[in-house]
């Protein structure tokens, strides 16, 4: 008998396979606070007017979206791509696209560069539609500092932090796109990039819970591994509390936020105290609920409470 050759992957399935590895639902962890931020340095809210410019803030928060979705997919895959030797030894991380043989390396290059140039065409754009050339100018860096985190982990238990910067890039990158002028007199931002990088950072940590022993038999670094369980799981309820007073600090700076924002501060608060007790009590068992769901709440909810007392 003749055996059936195997068909070649089509760019849908590819696409399928990366968007499953890569998460491209998590972007819920970032791009609220790109959202949030865009709108506190909207054309018309920026400079105190009743309503936002809408015939020129829509066009940017639409590129601002586009520009989170393209950004995230290029430090996934570069993770992926850094990754995917160390990767193929862990059990827990084995059954990915690259070390499972699901997607092959030259593809994952292929749209890791597409999604480059697909971010820096954003970028451009908001020049060439809007005047700001501020994008184009810090895409590249912004891009080659995303990419960082599988390298840093190789070297320092503070890669958390850098992993925590990435994200936090992100409500600051946002506002210079619409506004860059909003950067220079709004504290407020830069406190909600504060609340960004402690959060993540913090939250990461506890992700590494599952991962002490094979990273120290493959020579990588994380706080839990540097400092045993329980140190590490003090430094993230520091961080965590860092987290909601960069929070408490912008809502009281910026006066567009109100009890709905303040609604969202007090949720993070009793979701974060639940997420510690919960690792408290049940270890890594339930590290779906402790990383994923509710840090996707505290996301969404902050993002879309403070979207909503700007609008009010």
């Amino acid at each position: 008998m003749v055996a059936m050759a195997t068909a070649a992957p089509t760019p849908l399935r590819t696409a399928g396979v990366i968007a499953a590895d890569i998460k491209l639902h998590h972007s819920v962890f970032a791009l609220p606070f790109a959202v949030l931020a865009a709108f506190m340095a909207a054309p018309g809210s920026f400079q105190g007017a009743a309503t936002i410019d809408w015939s020129r803030f829509s066009g940017q928060l639409a590129l601002v979206v586009v520009a989170m979705v393209f950004a995230r997919t290029v430090a996934m895959l570069a993770n992926r791509l850094l990754d995917r030797n160390i990767d193929q030894d862990n059990p827990r991380t084995a059954a990915r696209a690259l070390p499972s043989g699901q997607l092959s390396v030259r593809a994952a290059l292929a749209v890791l560069c597409s999604s480059a140039t697909g971010f820096m065409a954003v970028c451009l754009a908001f020049g060439v539609l809007y005047g700001n050339w501020w994008p184009a100018g810090l895409g590249l860096p912004v891009l080659a500092w995303l990419s960082l985190y599988p390298l840093l982990k190789r070297f320092t238990s503070l890669s958390h932090l850098h992993l925590g910067s990435s994200l936090a890039i992100s409500p600051l990158a946002a506002a210079i796109a619409v506004e860059p002028q909003a950067v220079f007199h709004q504290p407020a931002l830069w406190l909600l990039a504060g609340m960004v990088l402690c959060w993540v950072a913090g939250f990461d940590i506890i992700y590494a819970l599952q991962d002490v022993e094979i990273d120290r038999q493959q020579g990588l670094f994380s706080m839990p591994m540097k400092l045993g369980t329980g140190g590490a799981m003090w430094v993230s309820r520091v961080l965590h509390t860092a987290a909601v007073v960069c929070l408490i600090a912008a809502a009281w700076l910026d006066p567009r936020f109100a009890w709905l924002f303040s609604i969202g501060v007090a949720v993070m608060f009793g979701l974060l105290t639940y997420e510690h007790l919960t690792v408290a009590r049940w270890g890594t068992t339930k590290i779906a609920l402790a990383f994923f769901t509710i840090n996707g709440v505290i996301s969404c909810l902050l993002g879309a409470l403070g979207v909503a007392d700007i609008l009010l």
